[in-house]
């Protein structure tokens, strides 16, 4: 594992033992970061299938310096009736930030194709980020939804896997729903798994995940 900043952000990257030349860009979840316990389970997955791994810490979290007005800017949004379009919206925000961020990230390693993976929050950013880098050849998303993110979901047309927790506590499966109905990719498919919004995700649906992966990235790669 080898840490580093592009831009002032801090980054990890994990290189597998035999590289396949493709790279995953993880997504953290909120009050996460670069190398939280279930961020370092799926970068171990990812990588013993080849895959070289990369995540960064988003504004607020990991090694980012506190930003007091970010947080206020947070605290106010999230003080209405609607949190689940709350959290949207604020997502939405912040991505005006991170896009660059990541794709700075992948100018600096030289990725030219890319996976990206992420969930909760890592989807709230990650639909602007995957609808802007053409770079990005398929996409695990999910846990996440509300209309802030619907349009910017419509320009979305590479191969999507997401998810959804059953008993999601935090985001209405009408909401998760509705943002998968907006994607904009012919190839889409829908993974409901029990368990809440923290929940961590079966053994069984990452390696589902590596296999998407494979497919997309590896079996017939593209440029």
């Amino acid at each position: 594992m080898r840490r580093f900043t592009v831009d002032d952000v801090p980054t990890v990257l994990w290189a597998p033992q035999t590289p396949t030349g493709s790279l995953i860009f993880i997504g953290h979840g909120g009050g996460e970061h670069k190398t939280a316990p279930a961020i370092v389970r799926y970068a171990e997955r990812f990588t013993a299938a080849g895959f070289a791994v990369a995540s960064a810490d988003v504004p607020n979290h990991g090694d980012r310096p506190y930003d007091p007005e970010l947080d206020r800017t947070a605290g106010e949004m999230l003080a209405g009736d609607d949190p689940a379009s709350a959290i949207a919206a604020f997502q939405h925000l912040v991505s005006r930030q991170t896009v660059g961020e990541w794709r700075a990230v992948l100018d600096h390693l030289g990725a030219e194709r890319v996976g990206f993976w992420g969930v909760s929050l890592g989807c709230g950013l990650g639909v602007p980020f995957v609808a802007a880098e053409p770079r990005v050849r398929a996409a695990v998303l999910g846990l996440a939804g509300g209309s802030a993110n619907a349009a910017v979901a419509a320009e979305i047309t590479v191969p999507v896997r997401f998810v959804i927790a059953e008993d999601d506590e935090r985001i209405p499966r009408e909401r998760s729903l509705a943002l998968y109905d907006a994607l904009g990719s012919a190839e889409k498919t829908l993974h409901s798994h029990p368990g809440g919004h923290s929940d961590p995700l079966p053994d069984h649906e990452l390696d589902a995940q590596v296999a998407f992966f494979t497919r997309h990235l590896l079996t017939h790669p593209q440029g």
